[in-house]
């Protein structure tokens, strides 16, 4: 009940700030993704970008076989699975020492982990998955919510979770131990064993081969140089509309007119960037060529 009311407290002041504007710094920024996903902000829905700032009353979606990851200020990474929806919260002056944020995950899978080794002078998370609501500070979280279940499972650390309209909270301290909802059924505690934990992590995880974009790929995918900025931008609109965040590159021809690429770029490797060519051409119907 305690952490219930905590993230309704600060899921409220913060939607109440939400008009405010920017943070003075990011509270949160796309470490990586797998496409297709989008950002909403203000009723406006756009492709999530490489790099893109997350900021206060901000929701991410991500399609089939999507992968997210946030990195916030003060150091912890969110990651979201496939078909996941996640409402984020934050209004930290200097995030990077005090950080405050209510996490909703509306949708899917994630996991929350704490950078333990970064020095920040407070930190305060409320995670809602569901009905289920759990207090952080400091530690290592998996959950999801689904048409069955709500679940937060403590890998690493020690969490309070709430269920709405609960009396009082459950205090897990042991890993593996969670905490699962069923619809319309009351909070339950149990454990979860190695092999049936690596199934879970692996709806939130990038491994190789995924075809993502980080920070610091140096490969690209590219669909041609439109000889005009009208073609470019239909390829462009294309691309957007099923879920992916192009850049359009201009190019001056020795003639003396222009050439506009339409790139898709922060790919670690040549494997990585045709995985995300094959993903891109189930999704747009368009082929793209890969370049460093």
């Amino acid at each position: 009940m305690l952490a219930t009311k905590r993230f309704s407290a600060l899921f409220a002041t913060f939607a109440a700030l939400t008009a405010g504007g920017a943070l003075a710094a990011p509270a949160a920024t796309v470490d990586a993704l797998v496409t297709p996903a989008w950002l909403e902000r203000k009723g406006r829905v756009e492709p999530l970008a490489l790099g893109a700032e997350i900021r206060n009353g901000d929701r991410i979606r991500t399609g089939d076989g999507a992968r997210v990851y946030l990195k916030l200020a003060e150091g912890s990474t969110v990651k979201l699975g496939a078909n996941a929806g996640l409402g984020f919260f934050s209004r930290s002056l200097r995030p990077q020492r005090d950080f405050k944020a209510a996490l909703d995950v509306a949708a899917g899978a994630f996991r929350f982990t704490t950078d333990v080794l970064r020095r920040v002078r407070s930190r305060d998370v409320s995670i809602r998955v569901g009905t289920a609501t759990a207090g952080i500070r400091g530690t290592d979280v998996w959950g999801r919510t689904n048409a069955e279940e709500d679940l937060i499972c403590l890998l690493d650390g020690r969490i309070e979770v709430s269920q709405a309209g609960a009396a009082e909270p459950v205090v897990l301290s042991e890993p593996l131990s969670y905490a699962v909802v069923p619809k319309g059924g009351a909070l339950k505690i149990a454990k979860v064993d190695a092999a049936e934990l690596q199934k879970w992590a692996r709806e939130t995880e990038i491994l190789a081969g995924d075809g993502a974009q980080q920070k610091g790929g140096k490969w690209k995918l590219t669909l041609g140089a439109q000889p005009s900025e009208a073609a470019a931008l239909e390829t462009y609109d294309i691309l957007r509309g099923a879920g992916f965040a192009p850049k359009i590159a201009p190019q001056m021809l020795e003639s003396g007119g222009w050439n506009y690429e339409v790139l898709l770029v922060g790919f670690a490797d040549e494997e990585e960037a045709l995985k995300a060519a094959a993903r891109l051409k189930a999704a747009a119907g368009l082929d793209a060529t890969t370049a460093r």
